[in-house]
């Protein structure tokens, strides 16, 4: 697109809420908890196997451990998203950055989602779908009161918006 109907990449400006790199590191170590418990059971209970299970167990917890204490500060640096007049910018990822613009005139749908344990730290999910082969955008970690206000920004924003979503 050339002219004033442009719309150029650019760092989104608003981060995610900051509860989100707890949310996001009480996923990592129930994550890494379950397969760590089952190689320690394992290990308590297999005689032959059970250095190795051992080894295993406590390998994995070590890595879980350093995910869960780096990745999720990391996501919190790295996670932005804005929306404008125009369209919805998005940038995720940590090794490989991923940056999404989606104009208004190609929004489809717009949801939100809680899951448990975003619902215990009042988080939502904005999932804003789009005709676009690459798949629906998604802003996680936002405040739930600012995802269900940004839902209905977007649902008006969109609605007034020329286009047909296709």
């Amino acid at each position: 697109m050339t002219g004033e109907n442009a719309v150029r990449l650019r760092p989104p400006r608003n981060a995610v809420a900051e509860r989100a790199v707890t949310w996001w590191r009480s996923g990592l170590a129930l994550t890494t908890a379950v397969p760590v418990v089952v190689l320690a059971v394992l290990g308590a209970l297999v005689g032959p196997a059970r250095t190795w299970l051992l080894v295993a167990a406590g390998g994995m917890a070590a890595l879980g451990i350093a995910c869960t204490a780096f990745l999720p500060v990391w996501w919190y640096r790295v996670h932005r998203w804005e929306v404008t007049e125009d369209a919805v910018y998005v940038r995720t990822g940590a090794f490989w950055q991923e940056w999404r613009i989606a104009p208004m005139s190609r929004i489809q749908t717009v949801d939100t989602s809680r899951g448990p344990l975003e619902r215990y730290f009042r988080l939502a999910t904005v999932t804003v779908t789009t005709a676009s082969s690459k798949g629906a955008i998604r802003i996680e970690g936002l405040d739930h009161e600012l995802a269900a206000g940004l839902a209905e920004r977007l649902t008006v924003i969109t609605r007034a918006t020329p286009g047909d979503a296709t």
